[in-house]
């Protein structure tokens, strides 16, 4: 006899845990979301200050070439125009990015591509670089001198809370170099800001399914987890297995959340400082992503600082060290049969929005394929 009330329990209301309880619920699936937090929406959540939708973990904007997805996340919420157009402030020069003919117009003066490409290449060739075999060598490497010290080492030092000689090369695998006067960050399709801000997406996900917040799994689990026939566990997957293999190592970011009473502080809605004794990585005025023309503007500056287990975990350090203690829990993972993991700290991998929403599809497909294939 099934005494179970819940056909999902599903811990965390991010993306993943949004996208996947919607679905179920689509299913006709009877699910309870809950989170620690005392709100839904994850790291997306915003909280509204002066009239403005503040990212309060962090600036989210979205993006994808996957129409699927945008036209997804547009039935829920419309999305907006905003372009991510961000700014590099390097002891007060100011620097278009990403690294573009306007980039190295200011850097160097020089107006055709031809003439930046031949800027580049002889700082490059002078270096000697032949196996670059730390991050340092590797940027010096792609991009030469002048960009990798005025727009990459410092910001990349503090982010990873590291200098650039004692990190492995692979982290930059390539870099984005445009020979276009182009300001546009991101190269996808589709961009945008929900209008109203990324609580609306949450909320419309989770219409009609019963949450619960302020919530800890692991305080009552095995009380949490005897209520559903299945857990979808999108937290992180170390602690679920109580660290048996030891922490996986993150990066984390500390928020300082700051009104004022001027319309228009910074003329941008991300401006990054990359010079290494700044010690922030950026200053982001939220405003600016909904075009907002409210008296007050509310900026916030971000910290990097080593993940621990006090701090909220963000960016995987996915080094060879983590990936072998991650691929011990995975394996743990794959053996369960009534608990399905998913999310960025489930699958210790960094994944921008769309990608989340597109592992959630993939994890419903695999879910209800498979219950259909048993009907």
């Amino acid at each position: 006899m099934n005494n179970k009330i819940y056909d999902y329990l599903i811990v965390g209301s991010g993306l993943f845990g949004s996208v996947f309880a919607h679905e179920a619920y689509l299913q006709g699936k009877k699910c309870l979301v809950i989170d620690k937090r005392d709100h839904a929406g994850g790291n997306v959540y915003c909280e509204n200050v002066e009239g403005v939708n503040v990212h309060k973990y962090g600036a989210h904007i979205f993006h994808t070439n996957d129409k699927a997805i945008w036209d997804y996340v547009n039935s829920f919420v419309e999305f907006n125009r905003y372009t991510n157009s961000p700014i590099a402030n390097y002891k007060g020069e100011m620097y278009s990015l990403p690294f573009n003919m306007n980039t190295f117009y200011q850097l160097w003066g020089v107006k055709t591509p031809a003439e930046a490409k031949e800027k580049i290449q002889s700082q490059i060739d002078q270096l000697n670089i032949n196996n670059p075999d730390n991050l340092e060598q590797q940027a010096l490497s792609l991009v030469g001198t002048d960009v990798y010290e005025k727009l990459i080492k410092g910001y990349t030092e503090k982010q990873w809370g590291r200098v650039a000689t004692e990190l492995p090369a692979f982290i930059i695998k390539r870099l984005p170099v445009r020979f276009t006067f182009d300001n546009n960050y991101f190269s996808d399709k589709y961009q945008g800001i929900p209008i109203g801000g990324y609580n609306k997406l949450t909320e419309g996900l989770l219409k009609g399914i019963e949450v619960r917040l302020n919530v800890d799994y692991f305080e009552d689990r095995e009380g949490w987890s005897a209520l559903a026939d299945q857990v979808v566990y999108t937290g992180k997957i170390d602690q679920y297995y109580d660290f048996r293999f030891g922490q996986l190592e993150y990066r984390s970011l500390k928020f300082e959340h700051e009104v004022h009473d001027i319309e228009n502080y910074q003329g941008n809605a991300v401006v990054n400082y990359t010079e290494r004794e700044v010690p922030y990585t950026r200053i982001i005025e939220h405003k600016h992503f909904e075009f907002g023309t409210q008296p007050n503007t509310v900026t916030t500056k971000e910290y990097p600082v080593e993940g621990s287990l006090k701090n909220e975990p963000y960016y995987p350090i996915n080094d060879e060290k983590n990936t072998a203690v991650f691929k011990l829990y995975k394996e743990l993972a794959d053996q369960e049969y009534d608990v399905i993991f998913g999310g960025r700290l489930a699958e210790y991998r960094y994944y921008d929005m769309h990608q989340i929403i597109g592992s959630a599809f993939k994890e419903v497909s695999r879910q209800f394929d498979k219950q259909a294939v048993k009907a």
